[in-house]
């Protein structure tokens, strides 16, 4: 178990588009097992290789609920529908939170930690963290897209209604 040192704002590796992963190999499955570690040490539910320093495009969400860890490797977004506005926070941006639009539904193309294609298609909270990992990747913050900021309380108050 290796935990990898959290990237924070401001640091140009998170404003910049990772470059596209074309070795599918134990560095990379390495570099996802300890990217899950660090996440989960970090209470997140989603996290990306630039906010651990690593200019790739990996990504990987997981929130719990028994559900499989979704393991991104140059994802696409094929097709979006419907829009939400909630409440969304970052790891590489600690105690700020902030009300923030996004499509209610994804439908992404990505490969394994295996190189083999897949799609998958979220909705809601699952959709939310995609694409916020997703945009990540491509140099785009959070931060960007917020509409209103909200305390650290209002944001503990919204996390336990869910």
């Amino acid at each position: 178990m290796t935990i990898l040192k959290l990237v924070t704002h401001p640091n140009d590796i998170l404003t910049t588009p990772a470059e596209e992963v074309t070795k599918f190999d134990a560095k990379l499955a390495k570099l996802l097992d300890d990217m899950y570690d660090t996440m989960v040490a970090a209470d997140g539910i989603g996290l990306a290789a630039p906010q651990v320093g690593v200019s790739k495009r990996v990504a990987i969400v997981d929130l719990g609920e028994g559900q499989d860890v979704i393991e991104m490797i140059n994802p696409v977004v094929v097709a979006i529908g419907g829009k939400e506005i909630e409440v969304e926070g970052c790891l590489s941006f600690p105690d700020i939170y902030g009300e923030v639009e996004r499509p209610f539904y994804v439908k992404i193309e990505a490969e394994d930690r295996d190189g083999n294609l897949y799609e998958l298609e979220a909705e809601d909270y699952e959709a939310r963290a995609i694409q916020h990992e997703i945009d990540h990747l491509n140099g785009i913050l959070f931060t960007s897209k917020i509409i209103r900021y909200v305390t650290p309380d209002e944001f503990m108050e919204e996390e336990e209604e869910l």
